[in-house]
């Protein structure tokens, strides 16, 4: 089946991208250098873990549609090559620029890879309704603006979630320096999936009218408890923190998606393929809320350092929400752009618009 697109837009794709690499080598070129004093042996496996769960366990979590397998998988890889190398620039300019050169190693890559999780997050959300261009131009503007935030904040169905339910403990850990406080991100990490898990079970079967599990709010909370941790993984001293903290996570998402989903999108005429407000916007509200009260409880004895640490933290949860919500709002006004072309409404989910499908071919 031949694409709907005009011969024009065709062309704009492959040079967007090419100007865009072509941009980025330049960029490489001029100003950023290998630094090989890092502990290779040690860091490699971390990396793996993570780049793994980013490729591929992202990659299966959005191919859940029956016609959009190909692009969910496919542009998703396109997506973290890309975004990949931006991420590396954006991270160094900002906080790593000395001497004129930005000085590389396993760690920067490793901060890029996490930092496009956003990209791919978001990706779920609008997925079977946009095109090549419009995923593009919303990954480059939410890596530059993913890496402000962060500084403030401190079958293929099921085998998505599989890999990012195994991996998730090395995700939240990745970047701790300290050993003693990795270690603590790791066990509270598992704790708090396996108990978003169990909610995630009860409250799927408690919700459906005839007592059975949903496979989408399955796929989706048994991953809440890791997205809430995110903010406190390292901070929380006590497993029953963190397990509380999980079985609450994958209440809310379960909840938000059998009783907030079918009444807010309608309302607001917005659109959600994957659940993404349910499975990562509101657990990682409750870990930022969680994040607030820990760092307080450890400063309540000291009313100085306790206002202040207030001050801080608050200041910075808000001013992430702001500055998530004002992108967001940007991003949407410019992919909804008709220089974009987006894939007509019959269209929609429907990998023949992208892909070549030889087999479907009259005669085989």
């Amino acid at each position: 089946m031949s694409s709907q697109y005009l011969p024009n837009l065709r062309i704009r794709l492959p040079v967007l991208l090419l100007l865009l690499e072509a941009a980025l080598i330049l960029i490489f070129g001029f100003f950023v250098s290998y630094d090989h004093s890092q502990h290779l042996a040690r860091d490699y496996p971390v990396f793996q873990d993570v780049n793994l769960m980013v490729i591929l366990g992202f990659a299966y979590f959005l191919a859940f549609l029956h016609r959009y397998g190909f692009s969910s998988t496919g542009f998703n890889l396109l997506l973290a090559a890309l975004d990949v190398q931006w991420a590396v620039i954006v991270d160094g300019f900002l906080f790593h620029f000395s001497a004129g050169k930005i000085r590389i190693n396993l760690q920067s890559i490793l901060t890029a890879i996490m930092s496009i999780t956003t990209v791919l997050i978001s990706t779920g959300a609008i997925l079977g309704k946009a095109n090549h261009m419009q995923l593009i131009w919303m990954a480059m503007m939410e890596v530059t603006v993913s890496f402000t935030v962060q500084q403030m904040a401190g079958c293929e169905f099921f085998a998505g979630t599989l890999f990012l339910w195994i991996f998730w403990p090395s995700f939240n850990s990745a970047l701790i320096p300290e050993e003693d406080r990795k270690w603590t991100a790791i066990y509270n990490t598992y704790f708090v999936m396996a108990t978003s898990t169990i909610a995630a079970f009860s409250f799927s079967m408690a919700t459906s009218k005839n007592g059975k599990l949903s496979m989408a709010h399955i796929q989706n909370a048994t991953l809440a408890g890791g997205v809430a941790l995110g903010f406190s993984a390292s901070n929380i001293q006590q497993p029953w923190i963190a397990m509380v903290l999980g079985l609450a996570a994958g209440t809310v998402s379960v909840l938000g998606m059998a009783c907030l989903q079918k009444r807010l999108e309608p309302a607001l005429t917005i659109h959600d393929t994957c659940g993404v407000l349910y499975t990562f916007g509101l657990p990682s509200l409750l870990g930022g809320i969680i994040h607030v009260i820990v760092i307080l409880t450890n400063h309540s004895k000291n009313l100085s350092v306790f206002g202040y640490s207030a001050l801080i933290e608050v200041g910075a949860l808000s001013l992430s929400l702001c500055l998530s919500l004002f992108s967001g709002l940007l991003t949407g006004l410019i992919l909804t752009c008709k220089l974009w072309k987006s894939p007509p409404v019959t269209k929609y989910f429907d990998d023949q618009v992208y892909w070549e499908f030889p087999h479907l071919a009259v005669g085989f």
